[in-house]
């Protein structure tokens, strides 16, 4: 197969990157790794690299992004990936806007005022690209229950009234409605049950928000509901976040989009004369009313604005049927992090060993087996390797990509995301995220069981991890989707391992600098998991009968218009 060439800026960054860490070594090993297994010595490497702090956290807009940009296409290079960008090169554009917003709230209730505290209580931005302040002045405050207009479940948390100009507190995750016939239990039949929605997700709430001409938009944070502590949200208070850049600024963005601590809520609540735990309660009645909370905020935002060129990173291996070669499997990984905070003492780059260098890395190895396949014996469809920007800002790189696509979305038969790599230890199950949607399922379920593993349902669906990693930009414009997490029995540890591992990674290391590589991962477990997602690919990539969407989810009426 012919490959086309790199562009003038790829290749300077290249031979930049080849000059200042002497990457030229990494060509001559693949040669002598195998074509047909995952190598985990391979892995660590990759890993390694990605998530030393010579790439500074990796962040959009920054030489961490040059740094890793160059290194994904010598990977790819070195490979024998062609480049997928069909104008020639191995990148597309992604134009981000950085915004670092500069916050003052102020709530008044009665004679008493109340100043959350940055970090402490709440954090908080606007998205819109402007240099005049963004401000509100005395906008009433409403608590909207969930803040769900869900026509489909017959719920509406706003009862028609008019939310322009004022503020909207609202509950994190979706309403949880018991069970008529077993009331320890949620309803599986409205909002599905355990499982998160997408009108859970703060996105939406945010969107509703901005639609119905809102000033602002405070969630109130619950570590449970949300899946992650506060700590989480505001380790990047203050810091630079990014939008996709719009014609119209992002003006029709709610002014003050942010999150409340709960024990913030509370004073909040209790200085207005109510109960907090009372109208949560209260708010998962379908009867629900908003409640105005006797209190008026003042908020001012200051938006120092840049444009950040960014690059989604794409790689191309061709089909081998003539025909079939133009539909396509597509794996994606994002491959930035949240760079580095000069604020804080000693550490001060964000690694994202674990997120992620190695669901990157794990996608990078993938493409070399495919490459490595000779011509003849690859698949029927082509393999489409994106490594995306800006996921941690909003999954900015995957949304740009779902809308400008490079290759027709309904010639996209499926997603493959990997996000975070299972470190722990091989596994005798395979966790799939928002399960019981597709019939990609059904292939997965069929090769971990000639594997002597098996599929575990989404174990924790109420925090909606669906929709918090870059499949779902593709699930929303209709491609359906896969996506898997370690699994949670260890093959040769004792029972609840891998879920305290993973229990303490996020408490300790999640969006932390101490997400690092460390000598107690699993290499062996990465490669398990590398192996698996290959293999699925290509079954995906020669199957008679493309994947779809199952009948009742949100997603099969897109796909359909596609492919009638």
């Amino acid at each position: 197969m012919q490959h086309l060439r790199p562009s003038r800026r790829a290749i300077r960054t290249v031979a930049l990157l080849l000059t200042t860490f002497g990457l030229t070594s990494v060509v001559a090993p693949l040669a002598s790794l195998a074509a047909d297994r995952a190598s985990p010595d391979h892995l660590h490497e990759m890993i390694a690299t990605l998530s030393s702090d010579d790439f500074e956290g990796r962040n959009p807009g920054s030489a961490g992004e040059d740094k890793t940009v160059a290194y994904l296409i010598d990977q790819l290079t070195a490979m024998d990936v062609a480049p997928g960008n069909p104008n020639g090169t191995y990148t597309q554009d992604v134009g981000l806007v950085g915004i670092t917003s500069k916050t003052s709230l102020s709530f008044s209730v009665g004679d008493e005022t109340l100043e959350p505290v940055l970090v402490n209580d709440y954090t908080a931005a606007s998205k819109r690209v402007t240099a005049d302040p963004i401000a509100a002045t005395a906008s009433e405050v409403i608590f909207l229950g969930y803040g769900v207009q869900a026509p489909e479940f017959n719920w509406d948390d706003f009862k028609g009234v008019d939310v322009t100009g004022k503020t909207i507190v609202v509950l994190v995750n979706d309403p949880p409605l018991p069970d008529p016939a077993d009331p320890t239990k949620l309803d599986d039949a409205q909002f599905k049950g355990k499982a998160m929605t997408y009108y859970g997700r703060y996105d939406y709430k945010y969107e509703t928000a901005s639609r119905l001409g809102a000033a602002a938009c405070l969630i109130v944070h619950e570590t449970g509901p949300a899946g992650y502590p506060f700590a989480v949200l505001t380790a990047g208070s203050g810091r630079e976040s990014f939008s996709l850049a719009s014609a119209d600024g992002n003006a029709s963005r709610v002014g003050l989009e942010g999150w409340i601590s709960r024990d913030f809520a509370e004073k909040l609540f209790a200085a207005g004369g109510h109960d907090f735990a009372a109208l949560k309660a209260a708010a998962a009645r379908r009867d629900f009313e908003p409640v105005p909370l006797n209190a008026t905020l003042d908020y001012t935002v200051t938006n120092t604005t840049r444009t950040v060129d960014s690059q989604n990173v794409i790689g191309l291996v061709e089909g081998s049927d003539p025909s079939l070669k133009n539909e396509y499997v597509i794996y994606t990984a994002h491959w930035d992090h949240m760079g580095r905070d000069e604020r804080l003492p000693g550490d001060q780059v964000f690694n994202g060993a674990m997120d992620n260098a190695s669901g990157t890395a794990v996608v990078l190895e993938i493409a070399r087996l495919f490459a490595a396949t000779p011509p003849a014996e690859r698949p029927d469809r082509s393999l489409l390797f994106l490594f995306v920007t800006a996921e941690e800002r909003g999954l900015l790189g995957s949304k740009y990509y779902a809308e400008n696509p490079l290759y027709p979305l309904r010639d996209t038969i499926a997603n493959i995301n990997k996000d975070g790599a299972n470190i722990y230890a091989p596994t005798k199950d395979i966790e799939i995220i928002g399960s019981g949607s597709t019939t990609i399922e059904d292939v997965a379920a069929e090769l971990a069981a000639e594997n002597g593993q098996f599929l575990l349902p989404d174990s924790q669906s109420e925090k909606g991890f669906f929709y918090r990693s870059d499949h779902f930009s593709f699930a929303k414009v209709g491609v359906p989707a896969f996506y898997s997490k370690a699994g949670r029995i260890a093959i040769g540890f004792p029972e609840n391992y891998i879920d305290e591992k993973r229990a303490e990674y996020t408490a300790k290391h999640y969006h932390k600098v101490s997400d690092e590589i460390s000598d107690l991962w699993n290499f062996e477990a990465i490669a398990q998991e590398a192996n698996f997602l290959h293999e699925l690919g290509r079954r995906l990539a020669n199957a008679e009968e493309v994947p779809e969407w199952l009948p009742g989810t949100e997603f099969k009426s897109t796909r359909d218009a596609q492919r009638p």
